[in-house]
C-alpha cells in the first residue's frame, strides 16, 4: 500500500487494488493506513514511465505530472533573468536546476523548479547535501496551485528557504514570499520584481511570460 499525490488527488492505493481518491484537496496525512517511507526506500523507487515527478515530505509519497513546455519555457526564462542580474550586480552563489534536490532527515526530499545558493550558504552545508537553499522557484498551474503554494511552501519554510518565489503561468504573475520576514509581494505582469534576499536585483516579469 502507498500514497500518491497526482495533480490535486491524493491517492491511497492498498494491497487489494482498491483505490480511493480525494478530489481538489492535496493533503499531508499520518494515517496509519498510508504507508510511508525513508529517504533510502524512496531513492530505490523505480522511475516513472511517464517521467512524473516523485517527492518525499515526512515520509509521505508525492507524484506530480512531467511539466509542459509552457512550465519550461518559464523556468528557463526566470534562470536566463536571475542569472543576469545575479552577474551583473556582482552577487556570489549558484543556481541550480531540476533536478537539483533538497533533503533533510530520513523522510523529506524535494526538486524545485529552480534554486539559488550563495556561497556563504553552500559553504555551511555539508558537501553533496544540500539541507536548504536562499531562493526557491516554483512554476505554478492550476494542476499544483495548492500543492505548490501551501505544501511545499510550507514545507521549504520549515527547511528554513529564505525565499519563495512562486511563478505562476496562468495568472502571469510572480508572488515573493519572504520567510525571514514574513513579506509577501505580488508583482503583476507590469512590474518588476524586487527580493529581499537580492536586494539589487530587478527582473521585469513580462519578460518571463513573453
Amino acid at each position: 500500500m502507498f500514497a500518491m499525490m497526482k495533480g490535486c488527488e491524493v491517492l491511497l492505493k492498498h494491497n487489494s487494488s482498491e483505490t480511493l481518491s480525494y478530489n481538489g484537496v492535496m493533503v499531508i496525512t499520518t494515517s496509519p493506513l498510508v504507508k510511508t517511507y525513508t529517504l533510502q526506500e524512496f531513492w530505490d523507487l523505480p522511475e516513472p514511465s511517464d517521467h512524473s515527478k516523485l517527492e518525499l515530505i515526512k515520509g509521505v509519497l508525492y507524484m506530480s505530472p512531467p511539466p509542459d513546455e509552457t512550465h519550461d519555457d518559464a523556468v528557463s526564462a526566470v534562470h536566463k533573468h536571475l542569472q543576469r542580474q545575479i552577474d551583473q550586480c556582482g552577487y556570489d552563489g549558484t543556481i541550480y536546476t531540476p533536478r537539483a534536490a533538497l533533503w533533510i532527515d530520513d523522510d523529506t526530499y524535494l526538486e524545485p523548479d529552480l534554486m539559488y545558493v550563495s556561497g556563504e550558504l553552500k559553504k555551511r552545508m555539508k558537501p553533496n547535501h544540500r539541507t536548504t537553499a536562499d531562493i526557491v522557484v516554483e512554476v505554478v498551474s492550476k494542476s499544483s496551485a495548492v500543492y505548490d503554494r501551501k505544501t511545499k511552501a510550507d514545507t521549504y519554510r520549515a527547511m528554513k528557504v529564505r525565499e519563495l518565489w512562486l511563478v505562476d503561468i496562468d495568472l502571469k504573475e510572480v508572488e515573493v514570499r519572504s520567510f525571514e520576514t514574513g513579506r509577501t509581494m505580488v508583482y503583476p505582469g507590469n512590474a518588476s520584481l524586487h527580493s529581499e534576499v537580492l536586494p539589487r536585483i530587478e527582473i521585469c516579469i513580462s519578460n518571463i511570460f513573453s
